[in-house]
């Protein structure tokens, strides 16, 4: 603990060097004065609290929260001073407000340490003391020898000592680190490589010395020196020795590696980003609106305290024969009296700032999520998957959205790429029924016939199928090994038990389209390569492979072939090869590429080089030397490649179809129709990109589409920039669009941003190609950070899409393919792209006018609750006596009229979902935060003014003149008075609600209703009975009194009317003379909507079984919107909440009939789903 202060103080740094010393298996020197560095332990803490910090951390963060800060100022001064009400009326709201959320989060934090405690306590293996021992995760030490077993997860950072093969190789991949789902390779070094057994490593003697933790996944730099027979040997590490926790370990039965980065110092954990708190559009109106009525607030209490003053002027108000001073009043001092009075009206106009807003707030949008995990709609039955709401803080903003930024290849497109056509020294082949066949020509050959291919056709197939990183997965596992041929399963089995794992899609899609063609890979063990051409095998030896990197945007291999010969097979970009090709058909390769791109295809360029002997002995040398360099290695590895991939004979090309997703082109334009732009950010090349924007809708034919490309200078990019500016003034009548690469995209943001702002708003839709992740990331913080401030969505689905997500007001991850990397680090995750219409234009619409209408109404109630004690102290000499009885104070935000307004937030509906979707235009109606801006704001605060003083003028007229209303004679006092006024306030706000409200389910009824019956019950028990715990009770038979007197029940039902009339009048008129288009959807009939029910969703099980219907039949009556069973048929006509019939219900299955095979099964009934 004490190092732990010492750190975060600054006197003790956990790393004083730059790099760190690792003994593997412990073993420090003996001699000299060696001091052991420290470093953390394995414990892996994403929890924010501690069982000791919990109470005083968590009570910190909500009292920075301005509403509970100041209520607890407001209790602190009604327990110093004398204040006219009781501090229980401030202080049990607030334990109330502070207790839920403090139980919300506590509850979500440790669901966090059960995470923690499963993985720090998850069952590893580590040599000690000469044996295998089986300890925690948590346990694990800089320095020890772990060992991983196939399919496990690496619990540390290792460097590999040794595996099960005998080179001393593994395979991993490294999905939940950076989405990717290919194998990676990983190498230990040759003398370390030996030692397979834990006797062997026991006994071996190596140091690594490698750099301190940092974040970047893909750079290690560091060397081992192994101790041999007294000789120290030196290798050098890097990234490719390095298994990363997280990672898991694939087709390799086991490894040894030595910790060196543990728990919080691993790369995973570095790169945990501490996700900036991101805030809604509403929580920052809802901040300015408490401003404004904590001024009303300070404006009302300074007022009553001047005119308390200058009311006691004279002296017969100020001591008047009643209420004589005593010494100690006369003599106290004025400034501190003036003071005292002021924090007095403070506390009692203290209710006008509504504390129960934010918790109801929080339960409003905890429960509300809900509903986006239960909409069928957005589950995908193919892949199993749901929709899931990662944080609920900002369900409203999805119906404020004005830009979406989208991935392209796995959110657009299906990421399954499928082998089309190819280029073959010229000429155009396609595939058919797994033949080549040249373009214009059929597929005649009969079945079963071996199709003739000639020599270059053959060689392009051995690139294809030996150019890669793929590797292969069998049936049986370990079928490489132990003894025996490596080859055996290879040339045994057939090609239905292989499976290929390889670094992208396409290389996949590659070695399976030659697989079909005629030439199969077939198995790599070690530096040995097998593939079959037409049943025939051939063995080649992996000399070298020249790894892909993004600067050459190629990768090769050098092979010694079964011939003896030495080649080199290269593929890339065409840009990365055709200018270095010397031979081959060059031009016509590079137009079939052009063909290729445009019609949407991903295209890689193939060529070889073969080397005499005496090359490939130059080659060797130049390799052997960049790799084993410990300075400039990676420069010096560029040197080697650009040595090597020269001279290069072009063989052909290929083009790849990744598949456009269900629906995309639906919705983009319905997203188009809502007044959303959509922007494309992928790293494609500009070709493809273009040619999927025009086939997904995002591009129109009839548009003018605007570049944006090769940029080399500013000046340059500067000079296109303001000629696409006027192209677009002088062609302003039609659309465009805008394409725009990445580095030009990098000029343009380094000097020219308001230009380039200028002309992108300008454009219906932007294309931006080749980015890297961190452009994208840019891009959006650029429109974010414009002036106009719009709201802006990111959707992607793999890890390069995780900056480009935060970094947006919403971000959303797709359960893609690569990972789940985006979907860990999004706000919302669906399945597929075309989900995306019905959350923002159906759930966001939803939420937004839920909430909206909840922060105004909270706002409106509380000022129709406090004003009238404002209003009374003109009446009592602003004596500070409460209108009130202090339990009304305290219940009326808790118990009087929180349930309604819930409810409400919770179910309403303005337009039946299925017509949100079928008119998007509606979206409009809502956008630019519309419902929250000020002149809807100040309509409910003047409301809430106009309401207050009918409520108080209007009792003070029917009963001030004459309080003998009893027909007894029996005069009513003020708390009467009050209690007239507080009965009339909760009736009215109430109502005033039902008004609102345009969908009624059972629970509206309820609560409505309910709350009502509940006031008058309460009342009549709270002043019927002589409480024995009550010091005094002012209210005792008041209540009934009130009620059994008719003049009271007269004025209670005309100022309900009063208010509440001229709101029926104005809904009238403005619905008839100038309705908005929601209100004309409105009067639509209900869609013939098909749909499961949401409520039923959630309970309905994969296998046609219902786990909880009852659960499910029960909320759905509740929720008004089931009125049949879930196994039998009934049909029923009610009226909808429109005024006509609704549909007939019909249920379509009977009990002896097998459930459907949709993915929640138990689809009973078909009926609207209203997805509150």
């Amino acid at each position: 603990m004490l190092r732990w202060i010492r750190q975060q103080l600054g006197f003790d740094p956990p790393h004083q060097s730059e790099t760190r010393t690792v003994y593997v298996a412990n073993r420090f020197p003996q001699h000299g004065h060696y001091v052991p560095q420290r470093f953390a332990d394995n414990r892996i803490i994403s929890s924010k609290y501690t069982i000791w910090n919990f109470v005083p951390k968590n009570l910190f963060e909500q009292f920075r929260r301005i509403a509970n800060f100041y209520f607890l100022i407001i209790f602190l001064v009604q327990l110093m001073i004398d204040t006219p009400t009781s501090p229980v009326t401030s202080g049990l709201p607030l334990f109330f407000v502070i207790t839920v959320t403090a139980i919300k989060q506590g509850y979500e934090d440790w669901l966090r340490h059960k995470a923690d405690n499963e993985v720090n306590g998850a069952p590893v293996f580590v040599v000690r003391s000469g044996s295998l021992v089986q300890t925690r995760s948590k346990n694990i030490r800089v320095g020890d020898i772990v060992r991983v077993a196939k399919d496990e997860t690496f619990p540390v950072d290792l460097v590999l000592l040794s595996s099960d093969r005998p080179d001393g190789t593994c395979h991993i991949t490294t999905a939940s680190l950076d989405g990717e789902t290919n194998l990676k390779t990983h190498y230990s070094v040759a003398e370390t490589a030996v030692c397979q057994s834990v006797s062997q490593l026991e006994a071996l003697q190596a140091v690594v010395e490698c750099q301190q933790p940092e974040a970047d996944l893909y750079r290690f730099v560091g060397r081992i020196t192994v101790t041999q027979h007294g000789e120290e040997i030196v290798r050098p590490l890097g990234p490719e020795n390095l298994l990363l926790r997280g990672a898991r370990l694939k087709n390799t039965k086991e490894i040894f590696g030595v910790a060196v980065y543990t728990g919080m110092e691993s790369k995973m954990a570095l790169n945990y980003k501490c996700k900036s708190q991101k805030r809604s559009a509403v929580e920052k109106s809802m901040n300015t609106f408490l401003i404004i009525y904590l001024g009303i607030l300070l404006f009302e209490a300074i007022l009553s305290t001047i005119l308390k003053y200058a009311w006691q002027a004279e002296d017969k108000w100020d001591e008047p024969f009643y209420n004589q001073k005593t010494e100690q009043e006369r003599n106290s001092s004025p400034i501190l009296k003036f003071i005292s009075d002021f924090l007095a009206f403070l506390v009692l106009y203290n209710f006008i700032i509504p504390i129960s807003l934010y918790v109801t707030v929080e339960m409003q949008k905890f429960l509300g999520s809900f509903f986006i995990g239960w909409d069928l709609d957005l589950y995908h039955e193919e892949s199993d998957q749901k929709a899931q709401v990662n944080t609920s803080d900002l369900n409203e903003e999805l119906g404020q959205v004005e830009y979406v930024f989208t991935d392209k290849t796995g959110t657009l497109t299906e990421n399954e790429m499928q082998f089309r056509e190819c280029s073959i020294n010229g000429t155009k082949y396609r595939e058919v029924n797994g033949k080549l066949v040249p373009e214009g020509m059929t597929d005649d050959t009969p079945d079963g016939s071996t199709p003739h291919l000639i020599g270059d056709e053959v060689l392009f197939l051995k690139a294809v199928s030996l150019c890669h990183t793929v590797q292969i997965s069998y049936d049986q596992p370990d079928c490489l090994v132990g003894g025996g041929d490596p080859f055996a399963h290879a040339n045994g089995f057939s090609s239905s038990h292989m499976e290929y794992y390889a670094s992208s899609p396409d290389e996949k899609a590659l070695v399976e389209a030659a697989k079909r063609i005629g030439v199969a890979f077939t198995c790599s063990n070690g530096d040995i390569m097998e593939i079959k051409t037409f049943g025939k095998p051939e063995r080649y030896k992996l000399l070298h492979v020249l790894e892909f990197d993004a600067n050459r945007r190629r990768m090769s291999v050098i092979l010694q072939t079964p011939s003896g010969g030495t080649v080199l097979f290269t593929k890339g970009a065409e840009s990365a090869i055709l200018p270095f090709a010397t031979g081959g058909e060059i031009e016509k390769t590079r137009l079939h590429v052009d063909e290729f791109a445009l019609k949407g295809l991903r295209t890689l360029v193939v060529a070889c080089r073969h080397f005499s002997p005496e090359e490939y002995i130059d080659v060797d040398r130049r390799l052997n030397a960049a790799r084993t360099a410990l300075q400039q290695r990676e420069e010096r590895l560029q040197e080697a490649f650009s040595y090597i991939e020269r001279d290069l004979q072009l063989l052909g090309a290929t083009g790849v179809e990744d598949k456009l997703q269900d629906k995309v082109q639906e919705t983009i334009e319905a997203l188009r129709l809502a007044g959303i732009k959509v922007w494309v950010l992928t790293g494609d090349k500009h070709e493809t990109a273009v040619s999927v924007s025009l086939s997904c809708g995002h591009f129109h034919r009839t548009m003018n589409i605007l570049e944006l490309l090769q940029q080399r200078s500013d000046n340059e990019c500067a000079e296109q920039l303001r000629v696409l500016a006027r192209r677009i003034k002088e062609d302003h009548v039609i659309q465009h669009g805008l394409v725009v690469d990445g580095a030009s995209l990098s000029l343009a943001l380094r000097e020219h941003e308001k230009l380039f702002m200028e002309v992108c708003k300008n454009c219906s839709a932007v294309l931006c190609c080749r980015m890297a992740p961190l452009q994208k990331a840019k891009v959006v913080r650029l429109l974010k950070t414009s002036p106009e401030k719009p709201i802006t969505l990111a959707i992607g689905d793999g890890a390069n899409d995780v900056s480009m997500i935060q970094e947006a007001h919403v971000g959303i991850g797709i359960m893609g393919k690569e990972g789940r990397q985006a979907v860990r680090n999004s706000d919302y995750a669906i399945a597929r792209f075309k989900f995306l219409a019905k959350l923002l234009l159906v759930h966001g619409h939803f939420y937004y006018i839920r909430i909206a209408t909840l922060v105004q109404y909270f706002f409106y109630k509380n000022v129709c609750f406090i004003t009238p004690q404002f209003l009374y102290q003109f009446f009592c000499l602003f004596s500070q006596q409460t209108l009130y009885d202090s339990v009304y104070l305290t219940l009326y935000n808790i118990c009087f009229t929180s349930l309604p307004i819930l409810v409400y937030s919770l179910f309403e509906q303005l337009v039946h979902p299925h017509i949100l979707q079928n008119k998007p235009g509606l979206y409009r109606d809502i956008s630019k935060n519309s419902l929250l801006s000020f002149r809807t704001f100040l309509y409910w605060t003047l409301l809430g003014f106009c309401h207050a003083f009918v409520f108080f003028f209007g009792s003070y007229i029917l009963m001030g003149e004459d309080t003998s209303l009893m027909g007894n004679g029996q005069m009513f006092g003020n708390w009467t008075f009050g209690t007239l006024v507080f009965t009339v306030m909760v009736i009215t706000v109430t109502l005033k609600l039902a008004l609102e409200t345009h969908f009624w389910t059972w629970m509206n009824h309820f609560v409505t209703w309910g709350s009502i019956a509940f006031y008058f019950i309460f009342s009549l028990f709270y002043g019927g009975i002589i409480w024995p715990f009550l010091h005094t009770q002012d209210m005792y038979f008041v209540f009934v009194q009130l009620l059994s007197s008719g003049s009271a029940w007269f004025a209670i039902i005309i100022i309900v009317i009063t208010c509440l009339f001229p709101d029926v009048v104005k809904k009238v008129l403005y619905r008839h003379l100038l309705p908005t288009s929601t209100q004309k959807s409105q009067s639509l009939s209900t869609p013939q909507a098909q749909t499961l029910s949401c409520v039923e969703s959630l309970c309905c099980y994969q296998h046609g079984q219902s786990g909880c219907s009852r659960l499910a039949h029960f909320l759905e009556q509740m929720t008004g919107q089931c009125r049949g069973t879930a196994n039998h048929c009934h049909t029923s006509s009610h009226s909808n909440r429109w005024g006509g019939p609704r549909r007939q219900e019909t249920m379509i299955m009977h009990p002896d009939e097998p459930s459907p095979p949709l993915g929640y099964k138990n689809l009973a009934c078909k009926r609207d789903c209203f997805s509150p």
